[in-house]
């Protein structure tokens, strides 16, 4: 990755020129995104024994990882995770560059997650160089932005806020900072036009975390997937370039999101990054391929050339699974990396293939070039130092790492960093800092490098900023238009704006289409109507002929209710994340109308979900509702309410009644016998309490109609507390063949009041 300071030009081009500052690691690729260092004097060996004279070894820090080290202002930042049990937790870690002294720490907790303990902090850091902060994927969907010192800048919780799925394996893509933006993508399905779950690509304010962008380049994936973003420029613009989750590599406009290309490279998940060199894009992937049956394909992709949305194959090698691991490209040689640890070398222009070399068994993590050396580590504890050539490759050193118990159970799953005269790697129990001392002596400048964006000539897209945004009845809020020309650049315009509030498509199985957003526009004002306490919508500008759009949810205040009677059969509750589509409204025989859960879908996205009501910030509440499951074969349901991230469950299947907090250990986890039964309504009722850090979620069960109880049937105390989370319902179908469906669950009369203090 470049950063850029523009230099406007009096032709049609725009200089962009790269500062020559100290070779920090502020992207897990390095400061080109392409995984080299321009740092000397490296070490080619190193040793753990301190009484070695030549052991290399500046630090090392009992601070494991399994994603690779930022280095950033005499900094080092890792995420990982924390503590055992009910009180595992993930963390940010902070580092003196000098000496790996603990500077501080950020710890946060994990909910509404199938991940499991040992793929937390899979994410890679993203740093900004010109502020030093520090920008971090959680496990749960927390982006959170730290200042240098760990100062929370802001923080949003994307499958809260955004509809993000997390999948399973540990697979969410990293960030990558750019110009003012954090750019990233995922799988989500959230409300309106993003209800159907796609991979998508969003861009934020990197100094306020607001929307800045959306992009939907391609449909639904296959599956969870983590090609981590990279920026360049190329054919005379900036563009954001990565993998997606059901088979491409895509280009985007940085600016505005724009699709500028897309080519199919398999038929499932893409993991490997891409990298860049010049106009050309290295990409990889190791599942079927598109065109053929083949497993694994790498290929060189000339980006200014397109054709029909599809960028010129320079050439292309099928066979070889890079899976996991991104290229690597320095001079004239990419090095692509396949599962078992297998290096294959390429000459960059003609792909000639040059060499092959096994480092290894077991390969995630990426490849890092150095000093004319390669520093990789394979997830069986190996650590490698290569020497390549135009003609071989030969091992210098390896280093194997046992576990303090002697046990062979740790992992290298990260990419190495070079910065400042050193290398910086992370097993998953300990993080290293090795470097010669001449190489410590001064540290490597990072040359400036001159690359031309073409400047357009007039308005070519106009957006709404803030994007997306949700509000509360009655409040305002103050739109911009943000005009930009074909090639990306900021500019002025002097067409006359019109603002409207349109009338929303039809979504899928709805037969009466959405009202639009119901409120007032005047000159890029808008206020929502106070006397709807849910909704969601749009805002559209039209400029000339052009036209932008921003998503418009309206959360509601509590004391709030539904009971779905205003809402038309097939529809859902406006403004609710995560529930068009796994939701619908219905009219039972009875003629009363419920919420219920789509029972026809085997897959977990679908059969299982929490359907969001509120914002991630609410607390102090006590959510109820009334729900009753169905019966398949010898099925029962799970269903419940969320509060604060506590899950109060009826589990079908095992006549339990539970409290839990992340899905897939849990790490809360109060159970007790509850025989309920299939047809019978029953009230729920789930409030939370906290303070000092911790807290008591307690909840309660009883057939619908007959008394409350006076006391809180079950409770769980948690010495990591939840402090906050929206409140939700939860249901999971069980029992879906493929003749018939599944175990049918209902909710109605949701109540959420305010807890008394």
């Amino acid at each position: 990755m470049r950063f850029w300071k523009c230099i406007l030009c009096l032709a049609a081009s725009i200089t962009v020129v790269s500062t020559s500052v100290a070779s920090d690691w502020s992207h897990w690729r390095g400061p080109w995104q392409t995984g080299a260092s321009p740092e000397k004097n490296l070490p080619a060996k190193f040793s753990l024994d301190p009484k070695d004279p030549e052991n290399n070894l500046v630090w090392r820090a009992p601070y494991g990882s399994r994603s690779t080290p930022l280095i950033l202002k005499g900094r080092v930042f890792i995420i990982n995770n924390v503590g055992k049990d009910i009180t595992e937790q993930e963390r940010v870690l902070c580092l003196d560059e000098q000496t790996g002294k603990l500077l501080w720490e950020h710890k946060f907790n994990v909910w509404h997650t199938d991940i499991v303990s040992a793929r937390l902090g899979w994410t890679n850091l993203a740093g900004d160089p010109a502020t030093g902060n520090v920008y971090a994927h959680g496990t749960q969907g927390s982006l959170i932005a730290f200042s240098p010192e760990g100062k929370i800048l802001w923080e949003r919780s994307l499958t809260e806020e955004l509809g993000r799925i997390s999948g399973y394996g540990g697979r969410i893509v990293s960030p990558v900072v750019a110009d003012d933006l954090v750019i990233l993508s995922m799988n989500n399905s959230s409300w309106g036009d993003q209800a159907k779950g796609s991979t998508r690509f969003v861009a934020l304010d990197k100094n306020n975390g607001k929307v800045v962008w959306w992009a939907e380049p391609v449909g639904p994936p296959k599956d969870s997937y983590y090609s981590n973003p990279v920026v360049a420029v190329i054919g005379g613009r900036k563009q954001v370039i990565g993998g997606t989750g059901e088979g491409h590599i895509v280009g985007l406009d940085l600016a505005t999101g724009k699709t500028l290309w897309k080519y199919h490279i398999g038929t499932a998940m893409v993991n490997a990054s891409p990298v860049v060199q010049g106009n050309y894009v290295y990409a990889a992937h190791g599942e079927e391929n598109y065109s053929n049956n083949l497993l694994g394909r790498i290929a060189c992709l000339d980006a200014s050339e397109i054709k029909d949305g599809e960028p010129k194959v320079v050439w292309s090698r099928d066979g070889i699974r890079a899976r996991y691991a991104s290229p690597l490209i320095e001079g004239n040689r990419v090095y692509f990396t396949d599962d078992i640890g297998k290096m294959q070398c390429f000459d960059a222009k003609t792909g000639k293939k040059l060499w092959a070399f096994s480092y290894g068994r077991n390969a995630r993590g990426s490849a890092m070039y150095a000093d004319g050396k390669i520093y990789v580590g394979e997830v069986g504890a190996t650590f490698h130092i290569l020497e390549p050539s135009d003609k071989k490759c030969k091992r210098l050193f390896e280093m194997e790492f046992f576990s303090k118990d002697g046990r062979f159970d740790i992992e290298i799953n990260g990419t190495p960093a070079a910065a400042n005269g050193c290398v910086f790697f992370s097993t998953s129990e300990e993080t290293y800092c090795i470097g010669t001392p001449e190489g410590r002596k001064g540290s490597a400048k990072v040359e400036p490098v001159k690359e031309t964006v073409t400047k357009g000539s007039g308005p070519a897209s106009v957006q709404i900023y803030p994007a997306e945004v949700t509000m509360y009845p009655g409040e305002t809020l103050a739109l911009e238009a943000r005009f930009h020309d074909e090639y990306g650049n900021a500019m002025e315009s002097k067409e006359k704006l019109e603002w409207s509030l349109p009338t929303p498509k039809l979504p899928p199985g709805v037969k009466g289409s959405p009202p639009p957003l119901k409120g007032t526009i005047n000159d890029g004002k808008l206020m929502v109507d106070p006397k709807v306490p849910n909704q969601g919508g749009y805002v559209l500008i039209k400029a000339g002929k052009l036209t932008g759009k921003a998503r418009i949810r309206v959360a509601p205040r509590y004391p709030y209710s539904q009971d779905f009677e205003k809402i038309p059969d097939g529809a859902v509750p406006g403004g609710w994340v995560n529930t068009q589509g796994k939701w619908y409204v219905k009219t039972l025989k009875d003629g009363n109308k419920v919420l219920a859960k789509v029972t026809s879908k085997a897959s977990p996205l679908f059969a299982r979900g929490n359907a969001y009501i509120g914002e991630p910030t609410d607390k102090d509440y006590t959510i109820m509702a009334d729900l009753m499951g169905g019966k398949a074969g010898t099925d029962l349901p799970d269903m419940g309410l969320i509060a604060n991230r506590y899950t109060l469950m009826l589990a079908g299947n095992i006549q339990k009644l539970r409290i839990v907090s992340w899905d897939a250990l849990p790490r809360v986890d109060i159970t007790m016998p509850f025989n309920w039964q299939p047809g019978v309504w029953y009230t729920m009722k789930l409030t939370v309490e906290s303070s000092g850090g911790k807290a008591v979620a307690m909840g309660k069960c009883w057939k619908k109609g007959e008394p409350e109880p006076k006391e809180w049937l079950i409770r769980a105390n948690d010495p990591v507390a939840n402090e906050t989370g929206t409140p939700a319902l939860y249901g999971y179908v069980t029992g879906i063949l493929d003749t018939g469906e599944g175990t049918d669950i209902f909710y109605d009369n949701v109540r959420i009041t305010p807890n008394k203090k």
